[in-house]
């Protein structure tokens, strides 16, 4: 997860208005009220399938923070030309989305499924790990290879990055969905859909909680 600073509301109130009334401080907060084109995330594997996949998890304690680091897991990697994962994403999951030569993105708008909100400026947005760094690490990826970790931390093929309101992912931080659920309810089924299939595809454990919460949320999937 990218972590940016959470936005305040004398954050937003520094930001010049648009136009008056209540649709120019829509447009002020870089909201829009209409509802954008879902994310392109990769399509997660089915209900059945995810429950299937969470039957096969190894249930283990959750093991150590004791030497993560984030710059373990290196990402933002290039990925093609000047494009890195981030900008990739962006692309991905944006309308309209128009890049500079060095491939940041210029304008477009991001819808974040994670809560509802759409979004004109690309650094509103952050690039989140379904499965947090952290939460990997504890759950197996401190034994991996760098390289490995690289691979897990820029996966662009199983549904494990998704461009996301940026204090929406700050909130999450590294909980898993024991602790911590998209406050965007129509995601729920998608989310940990998409979440057991990158710890199956990555032989990652659960912890005895965590399966149980999983388990319960996806019965009504």
């Amino acid at each position: 997860m990218l972590r940016t600073p959470l936005r305040t509301a004398a954050f937003y109130a520094r930001r010049p208005l648009l136009a008056t009334g209540a649709a120019g401080l829509v447009a002020a907060l870089g909201l829009l009220s209409a509802p954008a084109a879902q994310a392109a995330l990769p399509t997660p594997v089915s209900a059945a399938t995810a429950r299937t996949y969470l039957s096969e998890l190894t249930v283990k304690a959750e093991g150590s923070a004791d030497g993560y680091s984030r710059d373990k897991f290196p990402h933002w990697i290039t990925q093609s030309g000047s494009c890195d994962t981030r900008e990739v994403v962006l692309k991905r999951d944006g309308t309209g989305v128009s890049q500079g030569s060095d491939c940041a993105a210029a304008s477009g708008s991001w819808y974040s499924q994670y809560d509802g909100a759409t979004w004109t400026a690309s650094g509103d947005v952050d690039i989140d790990h379904m499965v947090p760094l952290s939460e990997a690490w504890k759950s197996g990826a401190s034994s991996w290879t760098t390289a490995q970790r690289q691979s897990f931390a820029n996966d662009l093929t199983r549904p494990q990055l998704i461009a996301v309101t940026d204090n929406v992912n700050q909130s999450k931080g590294d909980k898993d969905p024991a602790e911590w659920m998209p406050p965007r309810a129509a995601y729920a089924c998608t989310y940990l859909r998409a979440y057991v299939q990158v710890k199956h595809y990555y032989d990652l454990t659960v912890d005895s909680a965590e399966k149980s919460a999983i388990q319960s949320k996806l019965s009504g999937c």
